[in-house]
């Protein structure tokens, strides 16, 4: 297994000629470059220009992505009530939507029809396949590159399915838990 660092992620996008697309299905990450973040968002200290800050270098990369025509989508799948990093990354998403991304929320259990892989992934034109791996309680553990046809096809069409049934950010009201 590999890390990508941020020219491997770079390339990836500059070589994508036609969609970029993602699909989450985690309700909590805890990646090390987050978790400051998190801890001023909890604390009522974060905002748009903060998260936008944050995430420029990704918000840069989608931009140039999206602005050499290639569609950028995101589905996140997710159990509801929501966990509070959902929250975080809910009110984040104006962020990505505006440099280029189109973010859908997709209910687990809407999902339950759907045949998905077993990680997290970015699929590039549907040929190749990026899994991220975490550990059980979200920590980075790293990337697995894929451009075997199957798994492409795989994951495209779970992709595909989802992002069908997946709600529009604009449209996607977070239900709370009643704690």
């Amino acid at each position: 297994m590999e890390s990508l660092d941020a020219e491997g992620w770079a390339r990836l996008f500059n070589d994508c000629q036609v969609s970029a697309c993602h699909l989450e299905m985690r309700d909590h990450y805890a990646v090390a470059e987050e978790r400051a973040d998190v801890e001023k968002w909890r604390a009522g200290e974060w905002g748009p220009e903060q998260d936008a800050a944050s995430k420029a270098g990704w918000l840069d990369l989608m931009r140039a992505t999206s602005a050499r025509g290639v569609r950028i989508r995101r589905t996140r799948i997710i159990s509801e009530p929501v966990t509070e990093y959902i929250q975080f990354e809910h009110e984040g998403t104006p962020q990505n939507i505006a440099a280029g991304e189109e973010v859908r929320w997709l209910p687990r259990s809407r999902a339950s029809g759907l045949s998905l892989p077993g990680n997290d992934c970015w699929i590039f034109d549907s040929a190749t396949v990026l899994f991220n791996h975490f550990t059980g309680d979200g920590g980075w553990v790293g990337n697995e590159l894929s451009t075997d046809p199957q798994v492409a096809e795989l994951c495209t069409k779970a992709f595909e399915s989802a992002w069908k049934l997946g709600i529009p950010h604009s449209e996607y009201t977070l239900p709370h838990s009643a704690s």
